[in-house]
């Protein structure tokens, strides 16, 4: 059944025993039962292992699995602000320098919105890219998911990106709030609707503007942040192309306390005042409070809980760390980064990383580093990635995907 630790079955002749009540399957969100009586694929008679031991291929050592329908990453595309801020420019308002931030983070630059700039534009132009890329016609996109948690609007911001695109068809567009890890969940959304609800074209879309939740005089945590869009269209496809082939996805609130933006009522308020029969009401406004975060239990326990979880997913997938083209992370800390390669023992010239660019813009950077690698022939059609996303929540998880 599909889960939140992939899209795995214990074997066919399980399913089968299992196959009344057949509303069972389809909630799995592997395929309707329309769907399942119809097409019954395997990728495979040897189990992962036996697989491995002999050199196989990625595309060979996939556990067997049971899908109606594959999916495939097929457009990128990304974007954004105009204005640069270098680490130079930070020193001048806060106490730092430019090597004492490069040394702790890898960090060099960031880019903010300033002006008439939006967090929505960046997410429509990072889309339309995404879109001419798969040659994909914006009135032929399904399904609008935009992974934030700075959206423009309190309902949320996806729907006004789907109006922007012209998708006359009026499709599906919603939120989803999971901070850092807000990509990969996106994807594995993606996949779900593909997989069980017969979407054909999901546009993917990471963007988020942390700038304006950064306390500029903080110097432990305006170093890091910087705003950013990336999108990728997710397509539907024969399960012999399937490419998602595992994912890991996990929560814990009580680490929420190590990072968080919690909500706080404005004190100074005093408009709204009280006829004396009800205490505390009318309620004063409220807002979100600057980004709070305790650097060092974050550090780690993305460096315990990534490695884990890819580990995990590659596991789900049947395949070994020694079969991925690249490890791609959330682009947060270069020590995080380093720390999960070292750990996952994949070499330097494997991982894939902008952050001393861009800073750590939250669900944007997995799809902001990917589009790069894509479009500078790094990453090409058939490699295998490996992507983690990490953050707030909290909430962490990876994916192992194949490009194009």
């Amino acid at each position: 059944m599909a889960n939140a630790s992939g899209f795995f079955t214990p074997s066919v002749p399980s399913l089968r025993r299992r196959i009344q009540p057949s509303i069972a399957i389809y909630r799995s969100g592997l395929c309707s039962p329309e769907g399942f009586s119809k097409r019954v694929i395997c990728s495979g008679t040897i189990h992962g292992e036996e697989k491995l031991s002999s050199g196989a291929s990625p595309s060979e050592s996939r556990i067997p699995r049971l899908v109606s329908k594959g999916c495939k990453l097929v457009g990128c595309g990304s974007a954004t602000p105009t204005l640069k801020v270098s680490n130079d420019d930070l020193a001048k308002v806060v106490d730092t320098s430019d090597e004492w931030i490069s040394v702790r983070t890898g960090i060099r630059n960031r880019r903010v919105l300033s002006g008439k700039d939006s967090l929505t534009a960046l997410a429509v132009e990072a889309s339309r890219k995404a879109l001419e890329m798969a040659q994909v016609d914006p009135d032929d996109v399904d399904l609008v998911l935009m992974c934030t948690s700075t959206p423009e609007d309190l309902f949320g911001s996806a729907p006004q990106i789907q109006k922007a695109l012209g998708c006359k068809r009026n499709p599906l567009a919603y939120d989803i709030t999971a901070a850092c890890s807000g990509f990969v969940l996106g994807l594995v959304s993606a996949a779900c609707h593909i997989r069980g609800g017969g979407f054909q074209n999901v546009l993917v879309i990471g963007a988020d503007a942390l700038s304006r939740y950064v306390d500029w005089t903080d110097r432990g945590t305006c170093i890091l942040f910087g705003d950013a869009a990336g999108a990728v269209l997710v397509q539907a496809c024969d399960s012999e192309e399937d490419g998602l082939f595992g994912f890991d996805l996990h929560s814990d609130g009580d680490g929420q306390r190590h990072l968080n933006a919690s909500i706080k009522e404005n004190e100074a308020d005093n408009a709204l005042g009280s006829n004396g029969s009800v205490l505390g009401f009318p309620p004063r406004r409220s807002s979100y409070s600057c980004i709070q975060m305790n650097g060092k239990e974050v550090f780690r326990f993305a460096a315990r809980c990534v490695p884990q979880s890819i580990e995990s997913a590659l596991g789900k997938a049947g395949l070994h760390g020694s079969s991925i083209d690249w490890l791609l992370l959330h682009q947060a800390n270069q020590r995080i980064i380093d720390a999960v390669a070292a750990r996952l023992q994949v070499p330097p010239e494997r991982v894939i990383s902008n952050l001393a660019n861009y800073g750590n813009t939250s669900a944007a950077s997995i799809p902001l580093a990917l589009d790069e690698a894509v479009r500078s022939g790094k990453v090409k059609a058939g490699h295998t990635i490996a992507a983690a996303g990490f953050g707030a929540g909290l909430t962490w998880g990876s994916a192992i995907i194949r490009w194009g």
